[in-house]
């Protein structure tokens, strides 16, 4: 077999696979968006490509008084804000110690954060949730918050520390030379070098709140502090619900958020792609 004919079975065969992964991930969108076009609210007879489409249900999920989509809405915004936020935060500050600092316990502390990212959160949710029942932050949305960043600080802090081991050190050396402290040299010199890895971090962060369904269900209990996720699910949950296609539109628009801030980090995260591949 020559080469070229070579060469040519191995794109086509790329290509096959990229194709078939392409529409396995397209197909249940189309469906999920088509479903949300259907004028019922039953799944059965519901089409992927409706004849008689329309917004009825987007307008129902932000216009009628009994859904409460806008609130879940904006809990889950809360919480995702938050979350990005202190989490991006925390793991920054806890990588720069283990990174640039040496102290006892220093090698264990780093092992420990590998053996934490072998279990699941779902092993600690009767702790979590007892130790949140003690402290008066059941079903509240600043207990959930407080999980979410605890939890991320393990998830992330072993990656953030590895970028920040690239960066020189003979800047934080000059930067002390020139009489800047601790705080200064992490806040206007680590943060601006390590903007890829943060931006990772921080986009990572923000779609949890979004896709997580099983800690919000065991912490809150009031529809009004409900995420999108647990809200969503009483659509289609209950014993006679039959708001599939609602259940549909509104997951659609939890994708809006993500897509906006994917976006917004899209440099970034592309700096950190590319910059990978020459540091260390």
């Amino acid at each position: 077999m020559s080469k070229k004919r070579k060469n040519f079975l191995e794109l086509t065969a790329i290509y096959g696979v990229i194709a078939v992964m392409f529409v396995i991930i397209l197909y249940p969108l189309l469906w999920a968006f088509g479903l949300s076009l259907n004028p019922g609210t039953s799944l059965y007879g519901a089409r992927m490509i409706p004849e008689n489409w329309s917004f009825v249900h987007y307008e129902w999920l932000f216009t009628d008084p009994r859904s409460n989509y806008v609130t879940w809405y904006k809990n889950t915004l809360i919480v995702a804000l938050a979350t990005s936020f202190f989490a991006t935060l925390m793991v920054s500050l806890v990588a720069y110690a283990f990174s640039r600092y040496r102290f006892m316990g220093r090698k264990n502390g780093l092992y420990a954060f590998l053996l934490l990212q072998m279990f699941p959160v779902l092993m600690a949710m009767v702790a979590l949730y007892i130790l949140l029942n003690l402290v008066g932050l059941l079903d509240s949305l600043l207990g959930l918050i407080i999980i979410y960043v605890g939890g991320a600080i393990p998830m992330n802090a072993f990656l953030v520390k590895g970028y920040f081991d690239t960066i020189p050190r003979e800047l934080d050396e000059s930067a002390r030379i020139d009489g800047a402290g601790h705080f200064r040299v992490f806040f206007q010199i680590m943060l601006p070098l390590a903007k890829p890895i943060l931006a990772v971090v921080a986009l990572f962060n923000f779609m949890a709140p979004f896709m997580d369904f099983i800690l919000p269900r065991i912490v809150l209990r009031s529809p009004e502090n409900f995420t999108l996720a647990l809200g969503l699910f009483n659509f289609v949950n209950d014993q006679f619900a039959n708001n599939f296609t609602r259940f549909a539109a509104g997951a659609i628009l939890i994708a809006v958020p993500i897509a906006l801030v994917y976006l917004f980090l899209q440099r970034y995260l592309i700096s950190g792609l590319t910059s990978g591949a020459t540091k260390g």
